[in-house]
């Protein structure tokens, strides 16, 4: 090819980002070989620009109807599955939440039931509030805690397959994982603490009358 070489442009990211960018070639042809242009518009003023680039469409090409669509759409349809199944995962997880619980909910229920007798002898020895809802609060912790570090090295591995698909990409940090164990552990302790403290504020005469 013979060609004059009018300018020279960064990289820029024209596909998507699954794909890393690869040299092009933009061809300014004659106006009769035209049916399509690349334009860069100054953002904010994005209506003026577009009549700006009609106008000197209609001068260049007068013979083909103008139409026009923005790169940015066209990116967002590349990751138009990627945005459905964040959906669906974000529903999923928040109907695991709240089955989770409510289940969680009704196991202190059931156990502190069983165990009403035992809370009122300890409200008679002297024991806390506190003391008693640490006590019960800690058998259901441990759950927590063991399902965390069992779900951490699947999730670690499950995002981390998503990000390769991507040459961009952001690095998988321990904090994300660590605030996510954090915010299960608050949701089992405002969980239990509600029971625990319920139970333990009841007047042990009547806990030690229930069996």
């Amino acid at each position: 090819l013979n060609l004059t070489v009018a300018g020279v442009v960064r990289d820029y990211q024209y596909r998507s980002l699954r794909d890393k960018p690869e040299p092009i070639l933009l061809q300014l042809g004659k106006p009769e070989q035209m049916n399509q242009l690349y334009v860069k518009l100054t953002e904010g003023q994005t209506q003026a620009g577009l009549q700006a680039v009609e106008s000197n469409f209609r001068k260049l090409i007068p013979y083909q109807p103008f139409s026009y669509h923005f790169m940015e759409d066209d990116r967002l349809e590349d990751y138009a599955d990627d945005a459905r199944w964040k959906q669906l995962i974000t529903d999923a997880a928040g109907l695991a939440i709240l089955i989770a619980g409510l289940g969680l909910f009704g196991l202190v229920s059931l156990t502190i039931e069983q165990r009403t007798k035992e809370i009122g002898i300890r409200r008679v020895l002297g024991a806390s509030v506190l003391e008693i809802s640490q006590l019960l609060s800690a058998d259901f912790l441990k759950l927590v805690v063991l399902a965390f570090l069992i779900a951490t090295p699947i999730g670690w591995y499950a995002a981390r397959h998503w990000l390769d698909t991507f040459v961009y990409r952001m690095d998988l940090t321990g904090w994300l994982f660590g605030l996510v164990g954090l915010l299960a552990v608050g949701i089992a302790l405002l969980t239990v603490s509600f029971q625990s403290v319920k139970a333990a504020l009841m007047n042990p005469v009547t806990s030690l009358r229930s069996e």
